[in-house]
């Protein structure tokens, strides 16, 4: 092949493969799915077709039907040979049947990987939800799973791994042997260490509970929720090579101890798919930007030691051709094998799981393309790969990980070269074409199957992609070399992890910085639909885009329009969508079934009462409404669903202080603020009753709780308080007859205990934010102060729920009411009992889970709630 001529115009693409992997892979889909009897009739009916396409060629060749007839006769006489007897209707005949048998194979081995997990004890004893005693082989790394807020708590971390039962033990003191693949999930407690230090291989004795798989089509016979929380009990340790893996990962661990906190949390994931440092803020920034990719094991992993050693396509033949091996004397045979051992060792650290065979089937796919030099081929070996690992493992056919990792291979082979060369046309430099094109290529075959589970669009995905590359392969490269040297010299691998520290702290910061811009992510319907629907979009973008007249400047007035789409200057974004309304002096932000309230202090400032259970929508609303300084932060109490969130309101901000209520209940929840504010370093203190206080154009007064509901109400927790100011009049404010006990001040536990503000703004708006006040409180709050006078705007305690005190509604009677609930809660709220009461006083009612955000504009009778909208 000569140097000059385009690495992808090496004559037509051998396709034949692809209809037989695509047919296993869409029979494998359907087959883990269905009943076994339907399997059974999908594989029978594509036998029967296959029989009935190939019997007559067969019968043909060998009975010498075809062979004798003659082709080279007049035209009226090769006619009559020329229908079922074509040697082109053989061959599509022969190609028909190749498609079926495939089909038929995906869906026997699916329907026998799915009849594994309905028969045997451990499915009949999950469906009695029985306490067993099992041995159990793990078959996967131990991970934690995500903090996730449910109502007003959070669901506790738990540590969750695959494993496979390979005995199990009743009450009865019956014993059975079986292998039935199970999910293990340890309850949080006291020797969480040691099961998180758990390799692959190692067999287990653990006693629990078995239930039925949360959602079906799981590869799981059962879940295994472990008894107790102590250390796990070791019937036989892990194999040698997993030993000697784990030593390796935890050798690269251990070397990165020191590196700043992205860095030590990045480095394992992108050499071995190590993400356990990584934290939930970091993940979705990389969710965000379209950048998860790099935080699990794929073939870009070793194809970037593999191009090391052997050098780019296309010069593995030539003298000229380049990477390590010529330099050490290698033949291409002997790289060859070498690339091989590299790979095998790949899958020993990474673990032999589905997604680590995956990526070694995409690297000896790179491997194919390092020795040959020819793209040509990669097509028929992609398609290779995908058949045997379906075959293998039916379950990927469901996976989307599996789906985009095929799609976004593909793309690099058959779309990406040409873009690249049309790119080349246009005088775009060389390697900026190949990274542009592999970034577009992959990016339009990939969304339209991310919006189908994520619902949404990254629109900074192509920018975050090609700024990331850069510091991809050196981060790996120096990864990996940290990892073989750690166990041979500590200091050595510590020297290379702080090297391998600069690439990939810029591949985080490529991250957050991506997804903190203000039109970062768009929303998208979710489902099948809509990613069909984005599909047919860049279809017809694309088939434009070939057509149009003056692409490049066209191109250029497109680039320069998402970039104001993406970076949504806050005087065009208002102009457009109307959102924020100018002068707005209050706003419910939408953060589901939650809390989050802001009060404009004038300029970029403003109050912000509660955080909401999630840190992406507080964050998101405090960006579209242009606040970048948070004097204070206050959280009414610890509930889930007005704290979880908390780390959304720090990103990126400077927050002066954070006042609590002095009720630290949830005590999980408590500790959690005060370690996410001693991280920030943003001091903490103490809500007062009778509390004054004034920020710009605020002022308002703590009304509750009362000083006795938790010991030192009213002191800060922490010296300082940044950019507040204002006197504290805690005493002399309520009589010693009219001051709550304490016992009925918190009757109602955390939501009692909620920190209450009478605020007023300058232009003489008031407002009242009750928390989550129950009746009881709401009560002691009206005795507590009996000449509490109507308000403009009532934010509604407690989502609307049907608990509220008449005789306080009765005394406020505001203007507006607000209301913020999640869509489609399972609590009910906002309760139509309330908002009927509400509405029955005059009072204009609007809720975020049907308005979106609101906000609050003007004063006196000017006085408006604009809803932002879904």
């Amino acid at each position: 092949m000569r140097r000059d001529t385009p690495l992808w115009d090496e004559g037509p693409v051998d396709l034949r493969l692809v209809p037989l992997a695509v047919a296993a892979w869409a029979a494998a889909a359907g087959a883990v799915g269905v009943a076994g009897w339907w399997t059974a009739a999908g594989v029978a009916v594509c036998l029967l077709g296959a029989a009935v396409l190939l019997v007559p060629a067969v019968a043909r060749r060998f009975g010498g039907g075809a062979g004798g007839r003659d082709l080279t006769g007049p035209r009226e006489t090769r006619g009559a040979d020329m229908g079922r007897d074509s040697p082109g209707w053989r061959l599509r005949a022969t190609a028909c049947a190749g498609v079926l048998l495939c089909a038929a194979a995906g869906a026997t081995s699916a329907g026998l990987h799915a009849a594994d997990l309905r028969r045997g004890p451990v499915p009949a004893a999950a469906g009695e939800y029985a306490r067993v005693w099992t041995e159990v082989t793990v078959t996967s790394d131990p991970r934690l799973t995500r903090p996730r807020v449910r109502g007003d708590s959070t669901a506790p971390v738990s540590v969750v791994m695959d494993g496979e039962v390979t005995r199990v033990g009743r009450s009865d003191g019956s014993v059975h042997r079986t292998r039935a693949p199970v999910l293990v999930i340890v309850p949080p407690g006291e020797g969480r260490e040691e099961w998180l230090r758990l390799l692959p291989s190692a067999r287990l004795r653990v006693g629990g509970r078995l239930a039925p798989p949360l959602r079906a089509g799981e590869p799981f016979a059962a879940v295994l929720r472990a008894d107790g929380a102590g250390p796990p009990r070791i019937v036989e340790p892990p194999s040698a090579p997993q030993r000697m893996a784990g030593d390796l990962r935890a050798g690269l661990r251990k070397a990165t101890d020191g590196l700043a906190p992205d860095a030590r949390a990045l480095l394992p994931g992108l050499v071995v798919g190590d993400t356990s440092r990584v934290g939930p803020e970091l993940r979705d920034a990389f969710e965000a930007a379209d950048l998860t990719h790099l935080l699990a094991v794929s073939g870009s992993n070793l194809s970037i030691v593999l191009l090391l050693l052997v050098g780019r396509p296309g010069r593995a033949h030539q003298v000229e051709r380049s990477g390590l091996a010529p330099r050490l004397g290698m033949s291409l045979r002997v790289t060859a094998v070498a690339g091989g051992v590299l790979t095998l060792a790949f899958v020993v650290v990474c673990r032999p799981d589905p997604s680590v065979l995956r990526a070694a089937a995409c690297g000896f796919v790179v491997l194919l393309a390092i020795g040959t030099g020819r793209r040509r081929s990669l097509v028929p070996a992609l398609a290779a790969a995908v058949l045997v690992l379906v075959l293998y493992d039916p379950w990927l056919a469901r996976s989307y990980g599996f789906l985009l990792s095929v799609l976004a291979t593909g793309s690099l082979l058959t779309v990406a070269p040409r873009w690249s060369e049309a790119l080349r046309r246009r005088r775009v430099p060389g390697r900026l074409a190949e990274a542009l094109a592999a970034a577009l290529a992959a990016q339009a075959v990939c969304a339209p199957v991310v919006v189908v589970f994520a619902a949404r669009v990254s629109l900074v995905a192509i920018p975050a992609n090609l700024f990331a590359e850069l510091a991809v392969a050196p981060a790996t490269v120096l990864g990996f070399a940290t990892l073989a040297l750690a166990p041979l010299w500590a200091r050595g691998a510590e020297c290379l992890a702080w090297v391998a520290g600069w690439p990939t702290g810029w591949i985080a910061w490529v991250a957050r910085a991506g997804a903190a811009l203000p039109g970062a992510e768009l929303t998208w319907s979710g489902g099948w639909w809509g990613g069909l629907g984005l599909a047919l979009l860049t279809a017809l973008v694309v088939l434009g885009a070939r057509r149009l007249p003056y692409r490049g400047p066209v191109a250029v007035l497109l680039a320069a329009l998402l970039l104001v789409v993406v970076a949504r200057p806050a005087p065009l974004a208002r102009w457009v969508t109307g959102w924020p309304p100018p002068g707005w002096v209050f706003a419910m932000c939408q953060v589901g079934q939650g809390d989050a309230t802001v009060l404009a202090a004038g300029g970029d400032a403003a109050v912000v009462v509660d955080a909401g259970p999630d840190p992406a929508p507080v964050d998101r609303c405090l960006r579209e409404l242009g606040v970048r300084r948070v004097p204070l932060l206050v959280l009414t109490h610890f509930h889930a669903d007005h704290v979880a969130g908390l780390p959304g309101v720090l990103r990126g901000r400077s927050v002066g202080a954070i006042q609590t209520t002095a009720l630290e209940e949830p005590p999980a929840q408590a500790a959690f603020v005060r370690r996410t504010a001693a991280a920030a370093r943003v001091p903490l203190i103490q809500a007062g009753p009778g509390e004054e206080r004034r920020v710009g154009a605020l002022e308002w007064r703590v009304l509750w709780p009362p000083a006795a509901t938790g010991a030192a109400a009213g002191r800060p927790a922490a010296s300082g308080e940044p950019a507040v100011s204002g006197p504290s009049a805690a005493a002399g404010v309520f009589s010693a007859a009219g001051r709550p006990s304490a016992s009925r001040a918190a009757s109602g536990g955390p939501n009692d205990a909620s920190v209450t503000l009478l605020v007023r703004t300058r232009g003489g708006v008031s407002l009242l934010l009750l928390g989550d006040l129950e009746p009881p409180a709401q009560r002691e709050l009206s005795r507590a102060h009996p000449g509490l006078e109507p308000v403009d705007v009532l934010k509604v305690a407690h989502h609307g729920s049907a608990h509220q005190d008449p005789g306080l509604m009765e005394a406020v009677r505001p203007r507006l009411a607000l209301v913020s609930a999640g869509r489609d809660n399972p609590y009910g709220h906002p309760s139509p009992r309330t908002l009927e009461a509400l509405r029955a006083g005059g009072t204009r009612v609007l809720r975020t889970d049907r308005d979106g955000a609101i906000a609050v504009v003007g004063a006196g009778r000017g006085l408006v709630a604009v809803p932002r909208g879904w």
